[in-house]
């Protein structure tokens, strides 16, 4: 299973291989026999392929319009806050599938698509250690699992320090979310970079270190001269307010990425398990996941659609190498199968009882635990 991928470069940590009931078995087999009698492929179809195409129009059109059309100022702003939208819907739906490799049954394919990452202001190396090798791995556990380290400043996790100021973390953390993409254009890829490769961690193959900080180095400086040295050029526009674009582009991305990061994995229904001092854990791998993800509105289109399926987390993280066009219905098989077993399935009917319960929950998380 996934938990051998890089044992001998962080503490080993071991999902129990006794599956008594043979959850997984039964439902691999079920997804299986739903792929083969529709004769479907696992991978993305023509609606992804459409979507693709909405998405990176969202993402560019605005900025396009920006560079060209002689635009009042204040529209400047609200272009740039459009594209933002776009970056995440880029980021959910095209960077993600393909980092994956579900986007397409193609392999350069999913390289090219997964590239576009670059463009995002991150980096597939970093993206594919942190997300597909650390997340789907170990998740929520404290430590291993990046996406529940939002250092000190809040608490997602009732394993972490508490401190005073955790108090008001319900409050002011909803203003941190949107700077999530803006430190990984300026300072995230540079830090995990250093720490990925001096622990020698890798998805796959490990890279050559001078080949992957080439690519970091190229990649930023290309990025820079896009978002930020081109319109400099362009545009007869004050240079603080170009960084002032730059920043509404990336806080309403920052803050729709993260809100659909936390929503799935930061709620009161999802556990947060620490392994014994042996490092084992007490469920198998894919049982793990049932209990440490959540999803929330599966049956709004809307949001299914813009989410790129991440709302469907529970599927996502059982069957991550099959494209999220597919979750819908195979949400089906797995709530049934999970039912049978006996097993958790966490959802919200609707993303609004989501984000209440995850405000409320981080302000459990904030209370003093030696009080609370």
């Amino acid at each position: 299973m996934l938990h051998n991928f890089f044992q001998s470069h962080m503490k080993t940590i071991n999902f129990s291989r006794i599956d008594k009931a043979k959850f997984f078995r039964t439902l691999n087999k079920r997804v299986n026999d739903y792929f083969k009698e529709n004769n479907l492929k696992r991978t993305g179809n023509w609606k992804l392929y459409i979507k693709a195409f909405i998405m990176f129009s969202v993402f560019l059109v605005p900025f396009i319009l920006i560079l060209t059309l002689d635009m009042p100022q204040w529209l400047m702003f609200i272009s740039m806050a459009v594209t933002g939208v776009g970056m995440a819907g880029v980021g959910m739906n095209v960077m993600h599938d393909s980092n994956h490799e579900s986007f397409s049954s193609k392999k350069w394919v999913n390289k090219l698509m997964g590239s576009s990452i670059y463009i995002l202001a991150g980096n597939v190396y970093n993206w594919k250690v942190q997300h597909n090798v650390l997340h789907h791995t170990f998740t929520n556990i404290k430590d291993h699992d990046e996406d529940i380290d939002a250092g000190r400043i809040i608490r997602f996790s009732q394993h972490s320090k508490w401190l005073k100021i955790h108090k008001l973390q319900k409050y002011y953390s909803i203003f941190l979310y949107g700077l999530l993409t803006i430190n990984w254009a300026i300072t995230t890829d540079i830090k995990q970079m250093h720490n990925y490769l001096k622990r020698k961690l890798s998805y796959g193959k490990f890279p050559s270190p001078a080949i992957e900080w080439t690519k970091l180095v190229v990649s930023k400086l290309v990025y820079y001269a896009m978002w930020i040295v081109l319109p400099l050029a362009v545009l007869d526009i004050a240079w603080w307010k170009i960084l002032i674009g730059f920043f509404v582009m990336h806080y309403t991305a920052g803050m729709i990425l993260s809100l659909v990061f936390q929503l799935a994995h930061i709620v009161p229904n999802t556990a947060m398990p620490l392994p014994d001092k042996d490092g084992n854990l007490e469920h198998t791998w894919a049982v793990h996941q049932l209990y440490t993800t959540s999803n929330f509105a599966p049956s709004n289109r809307l949001v299914n659609f813009y989410t790129g399926g991440l709302n469907h987390q529970v599927e996502h993280h059982i069957f991550p190498h099959i494209s999220h066009v597919h979750y819908g219905k195979l949400a089906k098989i797995v709530k049934q199968t999970a039912k049978e077993f006996n097993l958790p399935y966490n959802e919200y009917k609707t993303t609004r009882k989501a984000i209440i319960e995850h405000f409320r929950h981080l302000g459990v998380l904030g209370k003093n635990p030696e009080i609370a």
